[in-house]
Parts: structure tokens; C-alpha cells; sequence
């Protein structure tokens, strides 16, 4: 599968700081029919910078190749830097991803200064990410594992992120810090059903208390974390963004 998803990153229409695996693989819980959801950093030509006529600042491509359905989506460098800027931890998850396609000595220079971006306030992100799943959640009738696993995994990485600083988006590896008794059936559930399983026999009232004492937790995490308010590194990312504009002449 490697093989098939490096020759597509190949194909890519600019040089490629990295390019991982993020979504359900990368969150512990792909299903056999969950797509390949593939994000990255692509670098602009000077002439696309300078020029009257602008480069593609996002590249995103959804297609699917023979039993291969993939999403694609890379940011050119500008963007992605004000993103991280912007205390917006899908980027951080996709930067950190251990599922590598494509890296760079680039990457691995950013992967290091990220982690002077990250702040207290990261906290929002996920608090507003949860709140959009479990509305996803409450919407169909039988509810859908899918938001149901995504609402648990977004809370426990905020906590985790506020408590030691680390970002962790792997549900199964941030249970075994929360060790929550549900979490491994939610998972099996998807994992054997697909996309689309759906929750006939489910305890609405106990997920919806689950639902509102992890948030609890992770906003008490938010008050109590020692994590800085803003980033430190915005010099840093600015001389790296300049300095390699010149090296592409």
C-alpha cells in the first residue's frame, strides 16, 4: 500500500516538505473501506511568489485508484506556517504523524520548532472540534460510531495536550494513559462493521454524561495548564521560510 501512495505523492505538481497519513490511520481506527487521507507541505516556485499570477496555495485531490481511495491535500509553506501560528492542532497531528510517506530534513526541522508553537490555547481547538461531532452524532438515528469515536479522540488528546505538552492522536495509545472501558468495543465495532457501523443497543445517556465530563476535564485542563498563551518561534519560522524561498531561486 506504501508503494501505491509514495508513487501518487510522486506525481505532485511542487516539491513536497512531507507528506503523512492523518485521519482514521492515524487516529487508531481505520475500517477496511476508510480512505487514505494524505496531508502535506509542497513548496511554491519563486516565480509563483513573485509573479502576477498566483500557484496553488492548496493542492487538494480526492480520487480513487483501482482499490485505493485517497484525499490529498498539501499547503504551500506560507500557509502552513501561519496555521501553526494559529494554535491549530490538525496541522501539529499532521506535521507529528509517525505514519510518514514522504519527509524531508525540512521536516524534521519543522517538527522541532512546532513544538514552541504549541500554547494553552490549543484547548479551543478541540473543545470546538468535539462540539461539531457530537452534533454529527446526535443527527442520525441509529447514531454512527464514527463521530462517536472522533468526539472521544479529539477530547482525550486535548487533555493529554494540556497535561504534558505532547500531542497524541492515537485513540488506542491515549487509552492506555485514560484507560477507558468502552473505548476498545467502540473501536472493534468500526473496525469490523465499516464507515458507516451503526449503534442500534447504545446507552445515550451514558455517552452523553462521557460526553460532557471529558469535556469538563479538558477545560479544567486548560485552566490549569502551564503551557505558554502564545507561541515563541514566529522569528524562527520566519527565517526558515525565507531562507528556503532563496534556496529555490
Amino acid at each position: 500500500m506504501n508503494d501505491k501512495l509514495k508513487q501518487i505523492v510522486n506525481e505532485q505538481p511542487y516539491p513536497l516538505i512531507f507528506v503523512t497519513i492523518s485521519g482514521a490511520h492515524l487516529y487508531g481506527f481505520p475500517s477496511p473501506d476508510s480512505d487514505y487521507d494524505l496531508r502535506g507541505v509542497h513548496i511554491l516556485p519563486l516565480k509563483d511568489i513573485i509573479g502576477l499570477k498566483p500557484g496553488r496555495e492548496t493542492v487538494d485531490i480526492s480520487e480513487v485508484r483501482s482499490d485505493l481511495e485517497l484525499d490529498l491535500v498539501t499547503h504551500d509553506i506560507h500557509k502552513f506556517i501561519r496555521l501553526m501560528l494559529k494554535r491549530n492542532g490538525y496541522v501539529l497531528e499532521q506535521l507529528l504523524s509517525p505514519l510518514v510517506i514522504h519527509t524531508t530534513p525540512e521536516h524534521e526541522t519543522l517538527k522541532e520548532m512546532s513544538r514552541k508553537c504549541i500554547t494553552k490555547y490549543h484547548a479551543h481547538h478541540y473543545l470546538g472540534f468535539s462540539r461539531t461531532q457530537w452534533k454529527l452524532f446526535q443527527k442520525e438515528d441509529p447514531p454512527k460510531v464514527k463521530p462517536l469515536l472522533y468526539v472521544y479522540r479529539v477530547l482525550l488528546t486535548g487533555i493529554h495536550l494540556m497535561q504534558s505538552g505532547e500531542v497524541e492522536a492515537n485513540l488506542l495509545n491515549l487509552n492506555q494513559i485514560f484507560k477507558l472501558p468502552y473505548i476498545d468495543e467502540l473501536v472493534k465495532l468500526k473496525l469490523t462493521n465499516g464507515e458507516k457501523s451503526k449503534l442500534d443497543n447504545i446507552d445515550i445517556d451514558f455517552h452523553t454524561n462521557e460526553y460532557e465530563r471529558l469535556t469538563g476535564l479538558l477545560e479544567k485542563a486548560h485552566e490549569e495548564s502551564r503551557l505558554p498563551d502564545n507561541p515563541s518561534v514566529k522569528e524562527e519560522l520566519n527565517g526558515f521560510l525565507v531562507q528556503l524561498r532563496l534556496s529555490q531561486g
